[in-house]
Protein backbone atom coordinates (compact mmCIF):
# COMPACT_ATOMS: atom_id res chain seq x y z
CA UNK A 1 0.00 0.00 0.00
CA UNK A 2 1.18 3.37 -0.58
CA UNK A 3 3.11 5.79 1.97
CA UNK A 4 0.82 8.59 2.03
CA UNK A 5 3.32 10.24 4.20
CA UNK A 6 6.19 10.00 1.56
CA UNK A 7 6.61 12.73 -0.91
CA UNK A 8 8.11 11.15 -4.53
CA UNK A 9 7.73 14.35 -6.84
CA UNK A 10 11.16 14.05 -8.10
CA UNK A 11 12.93 10.70 -7.97
CA UNK A 12 16.51 10.91 -9.28
CA UNK A 13 18.39 8.27 -10.99
CA UNK A 14 22.23 7.71 -9.62
CA UNK A 15 24.80 5.83 -11.31
CA UNK A 16 26.76 3.76 -8.61
CA UNK A 17 29.89 3.77 -10.96
CA UNK A 18 30.33 7.43 -10.15
CA UNK A 19 31.64 8.45 -6.26
CA UNK A 20 31.06 12.14 -7.14
CA UNK A 21 27.56 11.93 -8.19
CA UNK A 22 26.73 9.59 -4.84
CA UNK A 23 28.39 11.97 -3.16
CA UNK A 24 26.44 15.11 -4.40
CA UNK A 25 23.37 13.34 -4.22
CA UNK A 26 23.34 14.49 -0.72
CA UNK A 27 23.15 18.17 -0.75
CA UNK A 28 20.25 17.74 -3.90
CA UNK A 29 16.95 18.50 -3.35
CA UNK A 30 15.15 15.00 -4.81
CA UNK A 31 12.63 13.69 -2.93
CA UNK A 32 13.94 9.75 -3.61
CA UNK A 33 16.75 8.31 -4.71
CA UNK A 34 17.21 5.53 -7.09
CA UNK A 35 21.15 4.42 -6.83
CA UNK A 36 21.58 2.45 -9.76
CA UNK A 37 23.62 -0.96 -10.73
CA UNK A 38 21.56 -1.52 -13.79
CA UNK A 39 21.75 -0.14 -16.96
CA UNK A 40 23.90 3.00 -15.86
CA UNK A 41 26.90 0.29 -15.00
CA UNK A 42 29.16 -1.47 -17.17
CA UNK A 43 29.67 -5.01 -16.73
CA UNK A 44 33.19 -3.99 -15.70
CA UNK A 45 32.41 -1.91 -13.03
CA UNK A 46 29.44 -3.57 -11.32
CA UNK A 47 31.26 -4.63 -8.28
CA UNK A 48 33.11 -1.75 -7.89
CA UNK A 49 29.29 0.28 -8.23
CA UNK A 50 28.15 -1.99 -5.66
CA UNK A 51 30.37 -1.17 -3.27
CA UNK A 52 30.01 2.50 -4.33
CA UNK A 53 26.73 2.24 -3.18
CA UNK A 54 26.94 0.29 -0.19
CA UNK A 55 29.58 2.76 1.15
CA UNK A 56 27.23 6.09 0.35
CA UNK A 57 23.89 4.29 2.05
CA UNK A 58 25.86 4.06 5.43
CA UNK A 59 26.29 7.57 5.34
CA UNK A 60 23.14 8.07 4.40
CA UNK A 61 21.70 10.88 2.63
CA UNK A 62 19.20 12.97 4.73
CA UNK A 63 15.44 12.89 4.57
CA UNK A 64 15.99 11.73 1.01
CA UNK A 65 14.92 8.01 0.43
CA UNK A 66 17.11 6.00 -0.74
CA UNK A 67 16.02 3.15 -3.67
CA UNK A 68 18.84 0.64 -5.05
CA UNK A 69 18.08 -0.43 -8.79
CA UNK A 70 19.94 -3.82 -8.53
CA UNK A 71 20.43 -6.02 -11.84
CA UNK A 72 18.05 -8.56 -12.70
CA UNK A 73 17.85 -11.61 -10.72
CA UNK A 74 18.10 -13.77 -13.63
CA UNK A 75 21.84 -11.91 -14.26
CA UNK A 76 24.92 -13.32 -12.98
CA UNK A 77 25.00 -9.96 -10.57
CA UNK A 78 21.36 -10.04 -9.70
CA UNK A 79 22.02 -12.42 -6.24
CA UNK A 80 25.11 -11.04 -4.88
CA UNK A 81 23.07 -7.17 -5.29
CA UNK A 82 20.77 -8.26 -3.45
CA UNK A 83 22.63 -10.05 -0.33
CA UNK A 84 24.66 -6.64 -0.23
CA UNK A 85 21.34 -4.72 0.00
CA UNK A 86 19.40 -6.80 1.69
CA UNK A 87 21.66 -5.63 4.96
CA UNK A 88 21.98 -2.24 3.75
CA UNK A 89 20.34 1.08 4.73
CA UNK A 90 18.20 1.55 1.20
CA UNK A 91 14.86 1.94 1.83
CA UNK A 92 13.76 -0.34 -1.34
CA UNK A 93 15.01 -2.30 -3.50
CA UNK A 94 13.72 -1.66 -7.49
CA UNK A 95 13.93 -4.59 -9.50
CA UNK A 96 14.08 -3.96 -13.31
CA UNK A 97 12.11 -5.81 -16.14
CA UNK A 98 9.31 -7.05 -14.46
CA UNK A 99 6.87 -8.70 -16.21
CA UNK A 100 5.49 -10.83 -13.89
CA UNK A 101 3.93 -11.73 -10.73
CA UNK A 102 6.56 -13.99 -10.38
CA UNK A 103 9.47 -12.28 -10.41
CA UNK A 104 8.08 -9.81 -7.67
CA UNK A 105 7.04 -12.92 -5.32
CA UNK A 106 10.53 -14.25 -5.98
CA UNK A 107 12.82 -11.12 -4.91
CA UNK A 108 10.06 -11.29 -1.95
CA UNK A 109 10.59 -14.95 -0.73
CA UNK A 110 14.28 -13.87 -1.06
CA UNK A 111 14.01 -10.84 1.30
CA UNK A 112 12.42 -13.13 3.50
CA UNK A 113 14.35 -15.55 4.13
CA UNK A 114 18.13 -12.84 4.41
CA UNK A 115 16.17 -11.41 7.07
CA UNK A 116 16.58 -7.52 6.64
CA UNK A 117 17.41 -5.51 9.66
CA UNK A 118 14.23 -2.97 8.82
CA UNK A 119 11.85 -3.40 6.35
CA UNK A 120 12.67 -3.03 2.82
CA UNK A 121 9.77 -2.58 0.20
CA UNK A 122 9.79 -3.58 -3.15
CA UNK A 123 9.65 -1.08 -6.68
CA UNK A 124 9.16 -2.50 -9.63
CA UNK A 125 10.24 -1.34 -13.54
CA UNK A 126 7.50 -1.22 -16.05
CA UNK A 127 9.20 -0.86 -19.35
CA UNK A 128 8.07 -3.29 -21.75
CA UNK A 129 5.23 -4.56 -23.46
CA UNK A 130 4.33 -7.89 -21.84
CA UNK A 131 4.54 -6.17 -18.35
CA UNK A 132 1.94 -3.05 -19.94
CA UNK A 133 -0.34 -6.23 -20.52
CA UNK A 134 0.15 -7.11 -16.78
CA UNK A 135 -0.56 -4.17 -14.80
CA UNK A 136 -3.25 -5.85 -12.58
CA UNK A 137 -1.52 -8.48 -11.60
CA UNK A 138 1.70 -7.48 -11.28
CA UNK A 139 0.02 -4.79 -8.41
CA UNK A 140 -1.72 -7.82 -6.10
CA UNK A 141 1.78 -9.77 -6.64
CA UNK A 142 2.87 -8.69 -2.63
CA UNK A 143 2.66 -6.79 -0.14
CA UNK A 144 6.12 -5.49 -0.02
CA UNK A 145 5.29 -4.10 -3.65
CA UNK A 146 5.30 -0.49 -2.97
CA UNK A 147 5.69 1.15 -6.47
CA UNK A 148 5.79 0.81 -10.35
CA UNK A 149 8.27 3.07 -12.38
CA UNK A 150 7.60 3.77 -15.72
CA UNK A 151 10.57 3.00 -18.06
CA UNK A 152 9.26 4.73 -21.33
CA UNK A 153 12.72 4.67 -22.66
CA UNK A 154 12.90 0.93 -22.96
CA UNK A 155 9.17 0.46 -23.88
CA UNK A 156 9.14 3.03 -26.98
CA UNK A 157 12.17 1.02 -28.11
CA UNK A 158 10.56 -2.15 -27.97
CA UNK A 159 7.27 -0.86 -29.17
CA UNK A 160 9.43 0.22 -32.32
CA UNK A 161 7.76 4.10 -31.92
CA UNK A 162 9.28 6.94 -31.99
CA UNK A 163 9.25 9.66 -28.61
CA UNK A 164 7.09 12.30 -29.52
CA UNK A 165 6.38 15.78 -27.50
CA UNK A 166 2.91 14.39 -26.85
CA UNK A 167 3.88 10.78 -25.79
CA UNK A 168 1.43 9.85 -28.02
CA UNK A 169 3.22 6.28 -28.78
CA UNK A 170 3.07 5.64 -24.72
CA UNK A 171 0.00 7.31 -23.63
CA UNK A 172 -1.97 4.43 -23.17
CA UNK A 173 0.67 1.94 -21.46
CA UNK A 174 0.85 5.28 -18.60
CA UNK A 175 -2.64 5.42 -17.89
CA UNK A 176 -2.86 1.52 -17.50
CA UNK A 177 0.13 1.67 -15.13
CA UNK A 178 -2.04 4.43 -13.22
CA UNK A 179 -4.99 2.64 -13.00
CA UNK A 180 -3.71 -0.73 -11.49
CA UNK A 181 -1.21 1.38 -9.28
CA UNK A 182 -4.43 3.11 -7.93
CA UNK A 183 -6.53 0.23 -7.80
CA UNK A 184 -4.29 -1.50 -5.85
CA UNK A 185 -3.12 1.44 -3.90
CA UNK A 186 0.73 1.79 -5.27
CA UNK A 187 3.04 4.86 -5.74
CA UNK A 188 3.65 5.30 -9.75
CA UNK A 189 6.34 7.31 -10.97
CA UNK A 190 6.32 8.31 -14.48
CA UNK A 191 9.44 7.94 -16.73
CA UNK A 192 12.18 9.99 -18.16
CA UNK A 193 12.22 13.37 -19.78
CA UNK A 194 15.78 12.26 -22.41
CA UNK A 195 15.90 15.88 -23.61
CA UNK A 196 18.68 17.63 -21.29
CA UNK A 197 18.42 20.85 -22.82
CA UNK A 198 14.47 20.76 -23.42
CA UNK A 199 13.13 22.86 -20.15
CA UNK A 200 9.86 23.19 -21.89
CA UNK A 201 9.44 20.22 -23.12
CA UNK A 202 10.23 18.76 -19.42
CA UNK A 203 7.80 21.00 -17.60
CA UNK A 204 5.16 20.23 -20.60
CA UNK A 205 5.89 16.16 -19.44
CA UNK A 206 5.33 17.01 -15.90
CA UNK A 207 2.34 18.39 -16.06
CA UNK A 208 1.02 16.00 -18.08
CA UNK A 209 2.59 13.22 -15.83
CA UNK A 210 0.62 14.70 -12.71
CA UNK A 211 -2.74 15.71 -14.83
CA UNK A 212 -2.77 11.93 -15.55
CA UNK A 213 -2.47 10.92 -12.04
CA UNK A 214 2.08 9.98 -11.44
CA UNK A 215 2.90 10.82 -8.11
CA UNK A 216 6.19 12.05 -9.73
CA UNK A 217 8.74 11.55 -12.30
CA UNK A 218 11.81 9.76 -12.35
CA UNK A 219 14.88 11.92 -13.22
CA UNK A 220 18.34 11.49 -14.81
CA UNK A 221 20.00 14.98 -14.20
CA UNK A 222 19.52 17.07 -11.45
CA UNK A 223 18.72 20.01 -13.42
CA UNK A 224 15.16 18.38 -13.64
CA UNK A 225 14.52 17.97 -10.02
CA UNK A 226 13.14 21.34 -9.55
CA UNK A 227 10.39 21.51 -12.86
CA UNK A 228 9.58 17.57 -10.91
CA UNK A 229 9.02 19.54 -7.92
CA UNK A 230 7.08 22.57 -8.43
CA UNK A 231 4.85 20.76 -10.87
CA UNK A 232 4.34 17.31 -8.92
CA UNK A 233 3.90 18.94 -5.39
CA UNK A 234 0.71 21.26 -4.66
CA UNK A 235 0.62 24.68 -5.62
CA UNK A 236 0.20 27.37 -2.89
CA UNK A 237 -3.16 28.06 -4.30
CA UNK A 238 -4.24 24.70 -4.61
CA UNK A 239 -3.24 24.26 -0.84
CA UNK A 240 -5.75 27.44 -0.09
CA UNK A 241 -8.36 25.83 -2.04
CA UNK A 242 -7.99 22.44 -0.12
CA UNK A 243 -8.70 24.36 3.08
CA UNK A 244 -11.36 26.76 1.59
CA UNK A 245 -13.07 23.52 0.61
CA UNK A 246 -12.10 21.63 3.78
CA UNK A 247 -13.97 24.74 5.99
CA UNK A 248 -17.02 24.90 4.01
CA UNK A 249 -18.39 21.25 3.95
CA UNK A 250 -17.36 21.61 7.86
CA UNK A 251 -19.41 24.45 7.84
CA UNK A 252 -22.92 22.80 5.86
CA UNK A 253 -22.14 19.67 7.85
CA UNK A 254 -23.01 21.90 11.23
CA UNK A 255 -25.86 23.41 9.95
CA UNK A 256 -27.09 19.88 8.80
CA UNK A 257 -26.65 19.70 4.97
CA UNK A 258 -24.96 17.00 3.22
CA UNK A 259 -23.05 19.25 0.53
CA UNK A 260 -21.57 22.68 0.09
CA UNK A 261 -20.95 24.98 -2.60
CA UNK A 262 -18.11 27.28 -3.11
CA UNK A 263 -17.11 29.51 -5.51
CA UNK A 264 -20.33 28.17 -7.01
CA UNK A 265 -18.91 24.67 -7.44
CA UNK A 266 -20.24 21.62 -4.95
CA UNK A 267 -18.63 20.52 -2.78
CA UNK A 268 -19.14 16.78 -1.39
CA UNK A 269 -17.22 14.09 1.01
CA UNK A 270 -14.96 13.00 -2.15
CA UNK A 271 -13.95 16.59 -2.71
CA UNK A 272 -13.12 16.19 0.87
CA UNK A 273 -10.88 13.75 0.88
CA UNK A 274 -8.66 14.92 -2.25
CA UNK A 275 -8.57 18.09 -0.38
CA UNK A 276 -7.17 16.64 2.94
CA UNK A 277 -4.74 14.24 0.65
CA UNK A 278 -3.33 17.56 -0.52
CA UNK A 279 -2.52 19.15 2.73
CA UNK A 280 -1.08 15.37 3.95
CA UNK A 281 1.44 15.66 0.88
CA UNK A 282 2.04 19.06 1.42
CA UNK A 283 2.74 18.89 5.35
CA UNK A 284 5.00 16.02 4.46
CA UNK A 285 7.06 18.30 1.83
CA UNK A 286 7.41 20.88 4.22
CA UNK A 287 8.33 18.45 7.03
CA UNK A 288 10.74 16.17 4.89
CA UNK A 289 12.55 19.80 3.25
CA UNK A 290 12.57 21.74 7.03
Amino acid sequence: MINTTRPRRSVLYMPGANTRALEKAKSLAADSLILDLEDAVAPDAKAAARKNIHDALESGFGYREAVVRINGLNTQWGMDDLKIFAHSKADAILLPKVESVAQIQELAKLLEHMNPSHKLTIWAMIETPMAILKPPEICSAHPLLETLVLGTSDLVKDLHARHTPARVESFTALSLAVLAARAHQLCVLDGVHLSLDDETGLIASCIQGRDMGFDGKTLIHPNQIQAANEHFGPSPTEIDEAKQRIAAYESAIRSGAGIAVLNGKLIEELHIQDAKRILTLADAIESFHR
